[in-house]
């Protein structure tokens, strides 16, 4: 045993596992969330494998302050795989960074006993001797801005589904895990990062241009009331979004979440598509990783 906590092995790894008592969520523990990333992690972990993730802390919990952490701790242990990323423009004035790569059990383990409550990786990955590789996904964060919510999102993304049809790819939802809904989309590598963001631009700009009383493809925030930001640039290789299983900070524990199209077509509140931790693991229970395309599903070139 160790003070405030105790001390585990897992997959051969020793971990000290500290205050696990301690609320992260109002009325959620630091240990019901490392409970939770360790059962999620069978279809979690092939969505973080060879990603470099950001990680999200928050070490009092989320009523306390938060840090955005790219750079492995000085106390990262030795076992956990680390890339060395350029980070040109940092605020920390860097032009590399050492991220962590969570690709087995112990590493999602040890993240969650430091309070990294999110998870977030970019759309492309890292070679096994840190070589970075052309990106693989299409996302698209299709974001309300009020008064609309994630209703008009998933009207957005039946949409955009049928653009990318057009094209002759398969598109996947997810909830954000807040307020709206990420769409991917697998794509055949290699593929320049610039590619990618100019194809999921054009296809946002198509949709406001086709619906421009619910769709809006600028970033400007004044243009966003009542209608669905359809967010092209986390395709910018510099950009993270979140992944696919983590928990979300918010007044209570939510979780980004694979959804089924018959569930966006169905949605008819907010609530609907709002998904506990234990919903969650159930979900997987039933319906597997609704994901798992984007793991090992057809491909296809950007035209």
């Amino acid at each position: 045993m160790v003070s405030g906590g105790r001390q585990v092995e897992v997959e051969g790894r020793r971990l000290n596992l500290s205050n696990l008592g301690k609320n992260l969520y109002p009325e959620f523990t630091k240990g019901e969330v490392i409970d939770y990333y360790a059962r999620i992690a069978p279809v979690m972990l092939p969505h973080l494998k060879d990603r470099p993730a950001t990680r999200i802390r928050w070490p009092e919990g989320v009523d306390g302050g938060k840090f955005f952490e790219k750079n492995a701790p000085s106390h990262t242990p030795d076992w956990v795989r680390t890339a060395e990323i350029p980070t040109p423009g940092s605020s920390s004035g860097r032009e590399t960074a050492d991220f962590v790569v969570v690709d087995d059990l112990p590493t999602l383990v040890w993240c969650a006993n430091l309070a990294a409550l999110e998870l977030h990786v970019p759309q492309w990955k890292v070679g096994p001797r840190g070589g970075l590789h052309a990106p693989d996904l299409v996302v698209f964060d299709l974001d309300p801005g009020p008064p609309a919510t994630i209703v008009e999102a998933c009207e957005v993304a039946a949409l955009l589904r049928d653009v990318l049809a057009e094209d002759g790819f398969d598109s996947y939802p997810k909830t954000s895990g807040k307020k709206g809904l990420h769409l991917y989309v697998p794509i055949k590598e290699p593929n320049e990062a610039a590619r990618t963001s100019e194809y999921a631009k054009a296809a946002a700009q198509r949709l406001a241009s086709e619906h421009p009383d619910l769709v809006v493809a600028k970033m400007e925030k004044r243009l966003r009331k009542g209608r669905v930001f359809v967010d092209w640039s986390q395709n910018n290789p510099a950009k993270t979004t979140v992944a696919a299983y983590s928990l979300r900070a918010a007044s209570s524990p939510s979780v980004s979440t694979p959804i089924t199209w018959d569930e966006l077509g169905s949605c008819e509140d907010a609530a609907d598509l709002v998904f506990s931790p234990d919903e969650v693991l159930g979900r997987v229970e039933k319906h597997g990783d609704l994901l798992e395309p984007l793991l090992d599903g057809r491909r296809r070139a950007l035209p």
